[in-house]
């Protein structure tokens, strides 16, 4: 009989747009298997997926699209692996966005990528710790407490249902900081620059996995 791993197996997704290496490494002290990978066969065979990003909403969906990754991550997804999006990782999950014209996402959580509407004395992009307000219970935020700051850089915002929306900030206003749908959770913020707070939040999300491979190995 084949010994069972003890470590999660995390994807980390590379389509050309991501903050991958300090995102490896974080993942690496938690104990994981990580692999970076665009192949379909990866993508399904991990326990838990990480979505990076850093760029333009457009350029990242023709990258997935010129992968072929989106029909992987969907099906990986409907099988009930855990995925957590992160910045721009966390818009590619929504139904469209608005920047630089109208774009279809990855329709994995319901919901519409916005530009941020600020006023005169406040920086766009919106950039820098910033603290959060939590709202919708989520593991993914077990340890951190209201009003913890996260590393943000960002123009554009998720707008989506509220029953999904997991912790908010303030720039000009409320906007979405996560986001949770079933297995599918989001992060606008980087929490692999977010000093302890990240790596609790990016441990709460392997906790997150193994707990879902757990039941379903049952």
């Amino acid at each position: 009989m084949t010994e069972k791993k003890n470590k999660t197996s995390v994807l980390v997704v590379d389509y050309g747009m991501g903050n991958i290496r300090s995102i490896h490494n974080a993942l690496v002290r938690l104990g994981c298997e990580v692999k970076t990978s665009d192949r379909a066969e990866d993508i399904l065979l991990a326990d838990a997926i990480i979505l990076p990003g850093v760029g333009a909403f457009g350029e990242a969906m023709e990258n997935i699209t010129i992968r072929n990754i989106a029909t992987p991550l969907s099906e990986a997804v409907k099988r009930g692996v855990p995925l957590l999006g992160i910045c721009l990782g966390m818009q590619l999950l929504a139904d469209t966005s608005e920047e630089h014209g109208k774009k279809k996402g990855l329709s994995l959580i319901p919901g519409e990528v916005q530009r941020m509407q600020v006023t005169a004395d406040l920086r766009l992009p919106h950039i820098g710790w910033n603290t959060i307000k939590l709202g919708q219970p989520s593991s993914l935020f077990d340890g951190v407490e209201e009003g913890d700051s996260f590393y943000f850089v960002h123009s554009y915002h998720f707008v989506g249902d509220t029953q999904n929306i997991v912790a908010t900030t303030n720039h000009g206003g409320e906007i979405v900081a996560a986001v949770q749908y079933k297995n599918v959770l989001g992060v606008q913020f980087h929490p692999e620059r977010s000093q302890n707070k990240g790596f609790i939040l990016l441990n709460n999300f392997i906790s997150f996995a193994r707990d879902k491979i757990s039941k379903t190995s049952k």
